[in-house]
């Protein structure tokens, strides 16, 4: 068996730099040089096997078996699922219903900015819930550019948005994970992550509106935006606080956009927004054609469908039942033949490395099916279309899919090396300021795993061992560790790489990173300033 080793070069803090080296040269490589996504991701993988192999020692068998490993867990299910919601997505515009989409959402707001709370902040709030793993910010970034937003734009807005329901996605998973992960009560997990983020994420709302229209937009709409942040922040609080982490992004998201549908039946800005490229008010009201609620309703259909199948695969009973359609395969020279060590775990233990093709429990399985109905009651749109729509979907996803497997690929092979836990000691050697850095560690995990889950798998143990250690809470530092890594999700290679291919953007990686890299760190920055001030009073 091998034993991860964190520290190979005697220092700390220089192995943790040259471990870092791969995120680094993949950020430069997209914010600097302006490489494609592809690119960068090649470069970051080349350097990552070069540094896990003959720095940290993963020997030779275990290096490639990881980079097979992540190109497994690229294409499964990650890239199924989004083939699978780029193809419904596809569908709905082939069979005619955006005419009607559109038309629906103008008549509740004809503005922009409110229509982003509508369908990015809170439709995209309840597709986290109900499904993550990119399923919203490929839907509302593909919509809001069907609305007439520029899809680079339409992009950046996605996930900006998801950053208020990160940490709950697919029912609250992130959070369960982190409590078993890190020892400790999930009750007292889910009432800390109301203290630690749910007063940052009222503010998501009127971060959208400014990123739009600036200091008119904050002036014209952040009271709208302000109410319905703390509309839906409150009762994720409440949930959290009262029911836990299951229903936090599936109920209140709904209650927002019910609220918003509502008061904007009396109320409306003082001028009305529209991005410059989108039809004006006069094109707008000229092509508008009356609809009826049964037109709305089957215009929506694939999407409520979408919700419905995504549901039910998230009974329990259901994924039990599916469960046993899954293909287990164990990776070669990984499993059980890695393991890690103190202080990343109190013992050492074997690493489980496992793929698993979940034939029918994938959520990207739900999203087929939820297609196949949808083009069953759909007469508008034919059999042969839909395998048109897919084929089209193949084309426009290929490049991004791969991208997807090379970043998970770097994202492995920093993990079975001991790279990723070689950064966050260094962070945690820094005693009293730890709660300063904490989010960090966090921020970290999503950027090179591209999940809150993996990443509280992989440091929630090191959070809660460092708080013990320094005297701090340990349910505090492991909410940390999610928070920060709900920061990451905006600018994580696995997000950019489904959002720049959902609006039809293959290429144009670095520009979206650029878009939205600002936002990553700034949210970032007022979590750790926070995180250190509750460590000081709690």
């Amino acid at each position: 068996m091998w034993l991860q080793d964190y520290d190979p070069l005697g220092s700390s803090v220089l192995s943790a730099l040259v471990a870092a080296i791969p995120i680094i040269v993949f950020l430069v490589a997209l914010t600097v040089f302006k490489l494609t996504g592809l690119k960068a991701s090649s470069i970051a993988l080349v350097l990552a096997v070069g540094l896990g192999a003959f720095v940290f020692g993963l020997p030779a068998p275990a290096t490639a078996s990881a980079v097979v490993y992540g190109f497994l867990g690229g294409l499964w299910p990650i890239g199924w699922i989004v083939l699978m919601a780029v193809w419904l997505y596809r569908i709905a515009v082939r069979a005619g219903y955006f005419d009607v989409i559109r038309s629906s959402i103008s008549a509740i707001s004809e503005d922009q900015r409110l229509q982003v709370l509508l369908i990015a902040f809170c439709f995209g709030g309840f597709l986290e819930g109900a499904a993550g793993f990119g399923i919203p910010i490929a839907i509302c970034g593909a919509l809001l550019v069907n609305l007439g937003f520029r899809p680079l734009r339409a992009a950046g807005i996605a996930l900006v948005a998801n950053a208020a329901f990160g940490g709950y996605g697919a029912i609250g998973i992130p959070v369960i994970v982190g409590a078993t992960q890190g020892d400790v009560p999930l009750t007292e997990l889910s009432r800390m992550m109301v203290l630690v983020i749910q007063g940052i994420m009222v503010f998501i709302p009127v971060l959208l509106v400014v990123i739009l229209d600036g200091r008119r937009g904050l002036r014209e709409t952040g009271g709208i935006a302000l109410a319905i942040g703390f509309l839906v922040s409150g009762l994720q609080s409440v949930f959290l606080w009262v029911a836990g982490p299951e229903l936090v992004d599936i109920i209140p998201p709904l209650v927002g956009m019910a609220a918003m549908a509502f008061l904007l039946q009396f109320w409306t800005p003082r001028t009305i927004y529209r991005e410059a490229q989108a039809p004006t008010l006069e094109e707008l009201r000229a092509n508008h054609q009356p609809t009826t609620l049964g037109q709305v309703v089957r215009a929506w259909s694939p999407f409520y469908i979408l919700s419905g199948f995504i549901l039910l695969w998230s009974v329990p009973a259901v994924g039990e039942v599916l469960a046993r359609a899954t293909v287990p395969l164990s990776m070669p020279f990984l499993h059980q033949e890695i393991a890690r060590t103190a202080p990343i775990v109190a013992e050492t233990t074997a690493v489980d490395v496992v793929w698993s093709w979940g034939i029918l429990a994938a959520s990207g399985t739900a999203i087929l099916f939820a297609a196949l109905f949808t083009v069953l009651i759909t007469p508008s749109i034919t059999w042969r279309q839909t395998g048109e729509e897919l084929v089209g979907a193949l084309k426009q996803l290929w490049a991004p899919i791969l991208m997807i497997c090379m970043v998970m690929a770097v994202a492995n092979v920093m993990n079975f090396s001991g790279m990723s836990s070689s950064m966050a000691l260094a962070l945690s050697a820094a005693a009293g300021a730890f709660p300063l850095l904490s989010p960090i560690i966090g921020w970290i995990g999503v950027f090179v795993t591209g999940s809150v889950v993996n990443n509280n798998t992989l440091f929630a143990s090191l959070q809660a061992v460092t708080a013990g250690q320094i005297g701090t809470s340990q349910t505090l530092l492991v909410a940390s560790n999610t928070a920060g890594g709900v920061m990451a999700k905006v600018i994580s290679p696995q997000s950019i790489a489904i959002a720049t291919a959902a609006v039809g953007e293959r290429g144009k990686e670095a520009d979206l990173t650029r878009q939205v890299l600002l936002y990553s760190l700034g949210l970032l920055a007022v979590l750790c300033v926070w995180v250190f001030v509750l460590s000081l009073v709690l």
